[in-house]
């Protein structure tokens, strides 16, 4: 198997090619892997890259080495293909959907993620593209949109530029009148503050929007928050949502399912791990055992998944 190491150059603020690569040098060589480097260089290129690289047929693993950016296109070359790996060298600010396998210094562990253990996991399919992580329609989304705007300025976290993306939702995209249908449920119409779908549960720097999710057990996670209770009551409850407190509240509709239809009368934003656009009719669905992503090595999820899975 060829190791390639797709590395966004500008994650960590531009300073991060210089600091990586010796060591990604280093672990190859101590471990005896056949190796490649590829510098993106421009929104998509690794997408278009990696797409083209998987329809060889070599068996492949490619390490999205930058931020959620990287991996969505890592992840949205190889969809697909089933002689491709996917793992990941957490470089930029936000880093969510890895959270549920280990912290970004566990991953920093280059020998542990070179021989880490390959895992099918589940996809969500958003019209023509793939998320990994999540999705999301409505306000979160227009947070999102705003969060990577203001993320770019000088000493902003990711976390930080969520609260200030949330602060601006708040007071301009609080309402969003969607029809929803989840699997064979009857539609129904609400004013929502936004709809969730989560594969894993982390997203926006560290907010655990579906703390129940797990990504290889065939299901997603939907989480529908209704706009009825003021903003000024929202910015106190912003907290429990961080921490994944909000799924017993009497403003959040939760179930797990295959597949959620959504229409809104006018073009809402739409988050796609991190990729926006608008629109007014989409749908999240799972591709179950879609991709095989590699958990590093030491992983706690590793021990809690053979667990998980011997009680089923």
């Amino acid at each position: 198997m060829k190791h390639i190491f797709v590395i966004n150059p500008n994650a960590g603020q531009g300073k991060i090619l210089d600091f990586i690569k010796p060591q990604i040098e280093e672990v190859c060589k101590k471990n005896s892997l056949e190796y490649e480097f590829y510098i993106t260089k421009e929104k998509n290129d690794g997408l278009n890259y990696v797409k083209k690289r998987a329809k060889t047929g070599e068996e492949l693993r490619f390490y999205a080495c930058g931020g959620d950016g990287t991996l969505y296109e890592v992840v949205n070359g190889a969809y697909g293909n089933k002689n491709v790996q996917v793992a990941v060298i957490p470089l930029g600010s936000g880093n969510d959907f890895i959270r549920l396998f280990g912290t970004k210094e566990d991953y920093m562990n280059l020998d542990d993620v070179v021989n880490g253990v390959p895992v099918e996991l589940d996809l969500i399919k958003c019209d023509d593209e793939i998320a990994i992580n999540q999705c999301s329609m409505g306000m979160d989304a227009e947070v999102c949109a705003m969060q990577g705007k203001i993320k770019k300025l000088p000493l902003v976290t990711g976390e930080g530029a969520y609260y200030i993306g949330c602060l601006y939702a708040l007071l301009r995209k609080f309402h969003n009148k969607f029809t929803i249908k989840i699997d064979d449920d009857e539609a129904y119409t609400k004013d929502c503050l936004f709809c969730f779908c989560g594969n894993s549960r982390w997203y926006g720097g560290g907010f655990m929007a579906a703390p129940l999710a797990q990504p290889d057990d065939g299901l997603l996670d939907f989480v529908v928050v209704e706009a009825s209770v003021s903003r000024l009551k929202l910015a106190t409850l912003l907290n429990k949502y961080k921490r994944g407190e909000h799924l017993d509240w009497d403003i959040t509709n939760f179930k797990r399912g295959k597949k959620l239809v959504i229409h809104s009368d006018v073009p809402a934003a739409v988050n796609v791990d991190g990729e926006i656009k608008y629109v007014t009719d989409t749908s999240f669905e799972i591709v179950e055992k879609g991709m095989t992503y590699v958990v590093p090595a030491k992983s706690k999820f590793l021990k809690e998944r053979e667990e998980r899975l011997a009680k089923m």
